[in-house]
């Protein structure tokens, strides 16, 4: 078998590839052979029927089945005579096979990009010091309040006015008839100025009192988020019932019971700390790693192969569905669809690429490995994470190698990381600006 290699990039090859015409003949030999011993023809007692008659009635099949046997023994043989680290799925647009002559077919592979030894050791990285404010532990304490604040009716006579939240029933006309998307709703509860249909509904219903209806037209912009409004007008019929106030409840130690078991405020606001000091922690790691990669890829060039990255942005685009499936939202309402997800995620795809191949030389530049322990400390973090038992994640894995696999892998690449950090000069320094932290630095307590 004779294999030649064009090189039309770093990462893309295309095999001209060709079967001598004698393993052609032997194979068809085997085959016809075989569908000789098999096949029940009229008039012929099994195995007697002449090859000229099976040629005639077969012919096609035996061809589309012999040329798929070739093509998948010479390709696993051509990647062993080329020794090209091959990924992906080849692509092959095979010719149709004739006998007494040789076999040519090409095939056009991407193969991981070939990196030189990366010089990650002595980076200059900034970690930045965040510190939990009393100002934050507040914000944090208001929001759960308004979380469980109570709406109540107001029972003095007057207008709705802005910050007020409102009952009322509607329903929205286009072109003065019923539509479905805006159909009768009765039981409506809105703040006034949040804007949660337009913020023309909502400005139009302030002076009104309950009792009282009120039509109201709203010009949707042509931009809206959901695009069977866009660029619409709708009449909506609205029927206002009640003015209601928001009852926001004392910040006390029965207060701090109702999130979970905290004997008193002091608990909660601790576990508020630990929390924000969680968020800013992974905050800074996240930070590290942006000027890891950015040092790295500025000095590390490469070709991307396509097919990694078309994966990469699968894999983007599946837990987007999943996002926007988990939180009720229509992809089609909010004008996206797989296409224009992979135009907006695409930049971002490639770049997760270059990180993960840049990583993976790391790994085996240093030869790095797992433990048994680092791999044990790694499943036992997950369960904490997922709030899962050891039991259950090790059960997982142990039935799902693949998994397992991508898990240790993953681990490896943390481990990766963790030596150019160890290897870097940081220096902390203090949030830049008033974006990052509020200028109070006193920890909460």
């Amino acid at each position: 078998m004779q294999v030649t290699v064009d090189n039309l990039s770093s990462v893309k090859k295309t095999l001209h590839i060709e079967i001598p015409e004698n393993e052609i003949t032997r194979e068809l030999d085997k085959a016809y052979n075989e569908l000789k011993r098999k096949a029940k023809i009229k008039g012929f007692r099994p195995g007697k029927a002449p090859r000229s008659v099976l040629e005639t009635m077969f012919r096609k099949d035996v061809h589309a089945d012999v040329t798929s046997r070739l093509i998948q023994s010479s390709f696993i043989e051509a990647i062993k005579q080329t020794d090209l680290n091959v990924i992906g799925t080849p692509k092959i647009d095979p010719p149709a096979l004739k006998e007494k002559t040789p076999y040519r077919y090409d095939a056009t592979v991407e193969v991981r990009p070939e990196i030189d030894d990366i010089e990650f050791k002595g980076l200059s990285l900034t970690k930045t010091s965040y510190t939990v404010t009393d100002k934050e532990v507040e914000t944090q304490l208001e929001m759960l309040r308004k979380n469980v604040a109570n709406l109540q009716k107001i029972t003095e006579d007057r207008e709705v006015k802005e910050g007020d939240h409102v009952l009322l029933d509607y329903e929205g006309l286009k072109d003065g008839k019923p539509f479905a998307e805006t159909q009768r709703t009765e039981n409506v509860t809105l703040k006034i100025g949040n804007g949660k249909i337009s913020k023309t509904f909502d400005e139009d219903l302030i002076g009104l009192k309950p009792g009282e209806d009120k039509e109201i037209k709203v010009d949707f912009p042509q931009d809206h988020f959901n695009k069977k409004l866009a660029g619409l007008s709708i009449d909506f019929q609205v029927s206002l019932k009640e003015i209601r106030e928001e009852i926001l409840p004392k910040v006390d130690d029965a207060f701090a019971k109702k999130f979970g078991d905290y004997k008193n405020l002091d608990e909660l606001k601790t576990a508020i700390v630990e929390n924000l000091n969680q968020g800013y922690d992974k905050r800074a790691e996240q930070e590290l790693n942006e000027q890891i990669f950015s040092n790295l890829l500025e000095k590390t060039e490469f070709d991307v192969p396509e097919s990694m990255v078309e994966y990469e942005l699968d894999n983007m685009i599946s837990d987007a569905e999943k996002s926007f499936s988990y939180h009720n939202v229509n992809m089609a309402d909010m004008g996206l669809n797989r296409e224009s997800l992979a135009e907006k995620y695409r930049d971002t795809a490639v770049k997760q690429v270059r990180r993960h191949l840049i990583l993976n030389k790391i790994i085996d530049q240093e030869k790095l490995s797992l433990t048994d322990e680092e791999q044990e400390n790694g499943i036992r973090e997950m369960a904490a994470n997922y709030n899962q038992p050891v039991d259950q994640i090790k059960k997982f894995y142990s039935e799902n190698k693949e998994s397992l696999e991508f898990f240790k892998h993953t681990l490896l690449e943390k481990k990766a990381i963790n030596l150019i950090i160890d290897s870097s000069e940081i220096k902390d320094v203090e949030p830049q600006s008033e974006d990052d932290k509020p200028n109070k630095k006193k920890k909460a307590t």
